[in-house]
């Protein structure tokens, strides 16, 4: 963990869908992207790395059937790329490759 925390970029996708998010879904990703910023893999978020073909992509938890995915543009720089249900996150980020 970085001292100052990591920073945080917000895809246009993902802010899209943060809206799109029940009101409950977002309180509970707003509390979360807090620890992210500190330590992408607290285990408070189920950080996992996605396996091939999203080699380089991580997504964490926010409730049981939704999922933020994301990766690292640099040293301490993390890329939000979408927020949605755990169904329908990975095919969404296939497309973004």
């Amino acid at each position: 963990m970085s001292v100052h925390g990591n920073e945080l970029i917000y895809d246009k996708d993902f802010q899209k869908d943060v809206h799109r998010l029940p009101s409950e879904i977002q309180d509970k990703l707003a509390e979360l992207i807090d620890i992210l910023r500190g330590d992408p893999f607290a285990p408070l978020l189920h950080t996992k790395p996605l396996s091939a073909p999203l080699q380089g992509i991580f997504s964490f938890r926010i409730m049981r059937d939704w999922r933020v995915g994301f990766k690292f543009s640099a040293q301490h720089v993390i890329q939000l790329l979408a927020a949605d249900r755990r169904d329908k996150i990975y095919k969404r980020l296939l497309r973004k490759l």
